[in-house]
């Protein structure tokens, strides 16, 4: 039987070039406000679902992108959930920070995950009790323990106004951070946070397409990931979460940000 983790890793990397090959020969057209989504998403997104379908036919498949077949549930609640491009209006403008995002998933547990940055030629990768790896090389989250010292990364909604709780956050945030960074990816954020790079991300409101392999990668990497105050515990079809490098930062983040008040407060 095929390696989970390496049939996932391979499709990652095969929808990223995908992505890279599209490039300069797409067309764009609107999803919803400030939003894109291009034929290099499709794209990317049916390679992505034959590879992973073909090593694991049983399983189920859930994609950001509406494809012939569409979602399909899998044996023994066994299923994949593919972002095939992660950060859209970074590729559509041409900055490089966008990604393809693969994990596979029991109900509630992500066994495997991948997110692979074809910009950069970098590959994140975990194994649900097998530690995470950047290209092969193990990477652990950084030890910053204060707000202080933190960079914390930040996703805004497609649409946000002065009165959006996005915009709430930040603003709890920015005075206590050492600096606050928006990449434009939320896999690409939770990636960072477990190589280090990034020392905190926060999120209400967002598809399990864009976190499934970001939230094993940060907790394989010795990272922490907790509830926002007054959350309940993390549900992958409704992801609502905060991500740190320790529990201390965790729980610095936990007393700056507004406590969790359901559904409608989120982003």
């Amino acid at each position: 039987m095929s390696d989970p983790l390496a049939v996932c890793e391979a499709a990652a990397r095969a929808g990223g070039r995908v992505l890279q090959e599209w490039i300069g020969r797409f067309a764009v057209s609107s999803k919803g406000p400030r939003d894109y989504v291009t034929e290099a998403d499709v794209a990317a997104q049916r390679e992505v679902r034959r590879i992973v379908l073909e090593a694991f036919p049983d399983h189920g498949f859930v994609g950001e992108e509406s494809l012939p077949g569409g979602e399909t549930e899998g044996k023994e609640g066994c299923r994949w959930i593919v972002d095939p491009l992660d950060g859209t209006t970074n590729y559509v403008k041409g900055i490089p920070a966008y990604c393809t995002s693969v994990a596979l998933a029991r109900g509630n547990e992500i066994l495997v995950g991948a997110i692979y940055d074809p910009a950069r030629d970098e590959c994140f990768t975990a194994r649900a009790g097998g530690g995470a790896r950047l290209n092969g090389q193990p990477i652990k989250a950084a030890g910053t323990v204060d707000l202080e010292e933190a960079v914390v990364a930040v996703s805004f909604p497609a649409r946000v106004d002065e009165s959006s709780p996005a915009v709430r956050d930040f603003l709890a945030v920015l005075p206590e951070a050492l600096a606050i960074r928006r990449s434009g990816s939320t896999a690409i954020n939770l990636a960072y946070v477990a190589c280090g790079r990034f020392d905190g991300f926060w999120v209400r409101r967002i598809n399990s397409w864009d976190v499934a392999a970001g939230l094993l990668l940060v907790a394989e990497a010795g990272g922490s990931i907790g509830p926002f105050a007054g959350g309940g515990e993390l549900v992958l079809d409704e992801p609502a979460f905060i991500s740190a490098s320790t529990p201390r930062l965790l729980g610095e983040l936990q007393r700056v940000l507004p406590p969790w008040q359901g559904p409608g407060c989120g982003l």
